[in-house]
């Protein structure tokens, strides 16, 4: 897990808001299977997403619940989508979503438990913005490829998540739980800070 959080962290540095949204290449999907392709991709290569999304698993993780605590972040995600699909604009949506990795990351650092309805509700919100910015990839698309989009980001963010929050659920007991727990929020909060930067700038 520190592996590929530094390896997000490293990437945060280099990543543009376009490359964090366009995983076919720029290209509206157009197929139900560019669809789920598509869905399947925009939770990975967006560092800010996959640091939120993962920083939400161990949370999770954290409080016991690594299955259930993640469908409220993909519950948020499928109403920012639709938000953006409906063309109601969130101001700042790229900035709130960045300000929920910081967040998310300091908890995951200072190993703060929250209760499991602070924590719900905390991932609702926070998956709305993320999932406004999914949305920008399949505005003009047609219904079936829409419908498989968020099926696969759907799917993805809580497979995600569900493993992020298994891996820490299995550490917390461990003597490498406290340094590992630091050494993601640290990671997961810079990336934060990076896309905070980059959506303010």
């Amino acid at each position: 897990m520190r592996r590929i959080l530094l390896a997000a962290a490293s990437l945060a540095t280099v990543a543009t808001p376009a490359f964090a949204h366009h995983p076919m290449g720029g290209a509206m999907p157009e197929t139900m299977l560019q669809g789920l392709m598509s869905g399947v991709g925009h939770p990975v290569i967006g560092p800010d997403h996959l640091a939120f999304i993962i920083a939400a698993g161990i949370l999770a993780g954290m409080i016991g619940r690594p299955i259930l605590a993640p469908l409220a972040l993909v519950a948020g995600a499928l109403l920012g989508a639709v938000i953006h699909l409906g063309a109601v604009n969130i101001p700042g949506a790229e900035a709130l979503a960045a300000l929920s990795v910081i967040l998310a990351g300091t908890a995951v650092f200072l190993g703060r438990r929250l209760g499991a309805g602070v924590l719900v509700s905390a991932f609702a919100i926070a998956g709305t913005f993320h999932g406004y910015a999914y949305a920008e990839a399949v505005i003009g698309a047609e219904q079936g490829v829409i419908g498989a989009y968020l099926a696969a980001f759907s799917l993805t963010q809580w497979a995600i998540a569900a493993g992020a929050g298994f891996a820490a659920s299995l550490l917390l007991s461990t003597s490498a739980w406290h340094r590992t727990r630091r050494i993601a929020g640290s990671a997961l909060t810079m990336v934060g800070v990076v896309f905070l930067a980059q959506a303010v700038i």
